[in-house]
């Protein structure tokens, strides 16, 4: 008895051993059919097409402000106006001085011509010799002198018509205008404030072209590469997400924005270094021009836009989860495992076309509704398992043997 409950106890022993072991638990997805992009996503901000400063070129206190905020405005439309009246009286101080030059011209031509008759007095009396050589010289040095004094005034009419002209363009300064068609899209003087142009041009307002805009999208230098003008692009914003505004690239930055830090970093060695530190941990940006219309101005300056620069796309394809597949082979092909007939996963090659890091389009190698292995389980989804397995059984652990 006691050696046939030993035999009975190997034998399980063995059943155990030889036992194939416990299939694995496996995530899986179907391999679908659908359509596939492969893109460059960035991040932009939207500015007019063109956005001009309008600014004052002359000091003075604003007398009017003839815009406000949102106003259309046509090139050469009054946008302010400066007090004028240090820039008139400069005016007629230069053009005084102008007819005053004029004036002593007008003199001494008059004295030219008395003195050239004199001269020729003197010269034909010299020849019959009924005057004195020194006569002679004084008449000649008279003439030479009154020739040379019309030539100086001559260059002082010049200057002084310079001067006026100056004057007049001052004045006109007293009259900011618009460069362009556009809209007002900031205010940044008011009426009555006294602007200072000596050291550079205060900003009077804005004026901006909203009726085309242009996306400033941030692409990284490890996108950058893979990027060209005329690439078909498209856009979202905050406020509308389910709407594409669609456009090309039309250009891309050939330095970053942070190259125009260089003269300033450069100025000193101990500036330079501090620079070289920061620009080796700040990652490098190029910026991407996209121009889009925006006729209902439903786009407005500074919003932000989640760009996606297309690279690629396939539709009505094979499509399996780029978790899939395995380590890129030399000839280019991937390694992915199937679910076979026996529910255990199968190695199989395939060769894959784009690649957007969520899904991947399938080439060959498999079939739709073939079930492709993602990963195994997670240790979230046995420990609740587990935890189901454990309320069945009770709080007393597992149930007495009978």
């Amino acid at each position: 008895m006691a050696g046939i409950l030993l035999l009975i106890v190997v034998a399980a022993i063995a059943v155990w051993l030889l036992k194939p072991p416990p299939m694995p638990t496996l995530a899986t997805s179907p391999v679908t059919r659908g359509d596939i992009e492969q893109t460059v996503e960035a991040t932009g901000t939207i500015k007019p097409s063109q956005l001009v400063s309008v600014g004052a070129q002359v000091s003075g206190r604003i007398e009017v402000l003839k815009v406000k905020l949102g106003d259309e405005v046509k090139a050469g439309d009054l946008i302010a106006e400066i007090d004028s009246r240090t820039q008139l009286n400069t005016l007629e101080s230069a053009q005084a001085s102008l007819k005053n030059a004029r004036a002593n011209r007008q003199v001494q031509v008059a004295n030219l011509r008395q003195y050239e008759l004199a001269f020729k007095r003197q010269e034909t009396m010299l020849a019959a010799q009924a005057t004195s050589q020194a006569d002679y010289d004084t008449a000649r040095a008279e003439l030479e002198s009154t020739k040379a004094q019309i030539d100086a005034l001559d260059a002082t009419i010049v200057s002084q018509e310079t001067t006026v002209s100056t004057a007049q363009t001052n004045l006109g300064y007293t009259r900011i205008t618009a460069p362009m068609d556009g809209t007002v899209v900031a205010v940044v003087s008011k009426q009555g404030q006294t602007v200072n142009a000596s050291q550079s041009a205060p900003t009077i307002v804005m004026l901006g072209n909203l009726d085309t805009m242009t996306v400033y999208a941030d692409i990284s230098e490890a996108d950058v590469v893979k990027t060209h003008e005329g690439q078909d692009a498209y856009f979202t914003i905050l406020g509308n997400a389910e709407k594409r505004y669609t456009t090309t690239l039309r250009d891309i930055a050939p330095a970053p924005e942070s190259v125009t830090d260089e003269d300033s970093s450069s100025s000193s060695s101990s500036s330079s270094s501090s620079s070289s530190s920061t620009s080796s941990s700040t990652a490098i940006y190029y910026n991407g021009l996209l121009d889009v219309a925006n006729t209902d101005h439903s786009l407005r300056t500074y919003m932000t836009a989640q760009v996606s620069i297309l690279l690629g796309s396939a539709s009505n394809v094979l499509l399996v989860p780029s978790a899939a597949l395995g380590d890129k082979a030399r000839d280019g092909s991937y390694t992915v495992e199937v679910v076979g007939p026996q529910g255990r996963p199968e190695p199989r090659k395939v060769t894959i076309g784009l690649n957007n890091n969520a899904n991947a389009e399938v080439k060959s190698g498999l079939r739709e509704g073939d079930r492709v292995v993602v990963g195994e389980a997670t240790a979230q989804t046995e420990a609740a398992s587990e935890a189901k397995q454990q309320q069945r059984r009770g709080p007393g652990g597992p149930p007495p043997m009978m």
